[in-house]
């Protein structure tokens, strides 16, 4: 019996719908919504829904999806979906109303320091802070996969992992969209040994859409996750491979730092808008405080009456939006170094205090709002 889950994180949505029946969709053309009756996947690319529809079909529950979906992107989708990054995961149990928040983002090595990425100068070093080895985190996609089906799938790693490692063997054919992806990172990509030689093989040129793409070396990552669990990631021969490469090329990650690597389970912020309840992500994520933030805000309008996307509308919901941003600078950072004020942004008290200054002025230059 499929259980009644909901998982929302990033670009992956999976809900279940009804906890019996065939799992059926359908749509009349790709411009038409698509419906469900026992369960729907959604993600940003095809190939990874569809895994996510089998492992459903097959009896498993969101969380099962959730994590061969993720697998599944790290093939399929290279840009976003990576076992080499990390993550969110909010889930909310129906049955007995349960909802929990697993942050699996990368963290900083042990050896970070508070300017390492500035220059000489004491300026900031875009180059250094985006694109070096030494802004790589300890990655924890893998961790948090691993741990969210543990605790909440009903299937065991090696049955949500194989569509994954059947991608990365086999291969699939390269869709337009990857293709476009590979062509914009050319420039960055290219010049570099390892990912010239998997996405740019022909004289630095991307693969062209339409061709098949097999990925040998990840699918022998995805095989040891698949033999050993997270071990054979954060232990052993890949992860000398992700410490020796961080070092030789000048960054800070270490065996000990893959080794030691956990996700973390928190409770989510919850708030209300009007009659709703909203259930969504915690610090260090800044998406769900600012969310409920700005909802508790728009609520002392009648945004129905002011009517969808009039100047009205857009400027109440504008203003709003920098308020919680200013916000956002001023107070949202990592639990574990900083307190993050949690209950005083998500208080309606303080969101009526924002709704009048806004109501007071209707337009704020952003430079004096603080």
């Amino acid at each position: 019996m499929i259980k009644q889950l909901k998982f929302f994180c990033f670009a992956v949505a999976i809900a279940i719908i009804a906890s019996s029946g065939s799992l059926t969709a359908k749509s009349n053309t790709l411009e038409q919504p698509v419906s469900g009756k026992n369960g729907m996947v959604s993600t940003q690319e095809a190939i990874a829904s569809r895994v996510g529809v089998e492992i459903l079909k097959q009896g498993g529950n969101a969380i099962d999806a959730a994590v061969a979906v993720g697998f599944a992107l790290a093939v399929t989708y290279p840009r976003a979906g990576n076992l080499g990054g990390g993550g969110f995961m909010l889930i909310y149990k129906a049955n007995d109303e349960l909802a929990t928040a697993i942050d699996y983002r990368e963290m900083a090595p042990k050896a970070a320091f508070r300017d390492m990425f500035l220059d000489e100068k004491g300026n900031v070093d875009n180059q250094k802070a985006r694109f070096s080895a030494l802004s790589s985190g300890i990655p924890g996609t893998v961790a948090g996969l691993v741990y969210a089906l543990e605790k909440y799938g009903s299937m065991n790693l090696k049955q949500v992992i194989k569509p994954a490692l059947d991608l990365a063997s086999n291969g699939f054919i390269v869709p337009d969209e990857l293709y476009r992806s590979f062509k914009k990172a050319q420039s960055r990509l290219s010049v570099i040994a390892p990912t010239r030689e998997v996405y740019y093989p022909d004289n630095g040129e991307p693969r062209a859409a339409g061709k098949l793409f097999q990925q040998p070396e990840l699918a022998s990552v995805l095989l040891a996750i698949h033999d050993k669990g997270r071990a054979g990631f954060y232990n052993g021969a890949f992860a000398k491979l992700i410490s020796d490469d961080s070092l030789n090329n000048g960054g800070i990650i270490t065996l000990e730092d893959l080794a030691s690597y956990q996700p973390a389970e928190r409770q989510p912020v919850m708030g209300t808008y009007r009659s709703h309840k909203v259930i969504s992500m915690p610090p260090p994520s800044s998406g769900g405080i600012h969310l409920i933030q700005m909802l508790n805000v728009l609520e002392n309008w009648d945004i129905k009456a002011s009517k969808l996307n009039t100047a009205s509308t857009v400027n109440r919901m504008v203003e709003t939006m920098k308020r919680a941003y200013s916000d956002r600078s001023k107070h949202l950072g990592d639990p574990g170094f900083y307190d993050v004020p949690v209950a005083q942004l998500t208080d309606k008290r303080y969101a009526k205090a924002l709704f009048e200054a806004i109501e007071a002025k209707q337009v704020t230059p952003s430079v004096e709002i603080n």
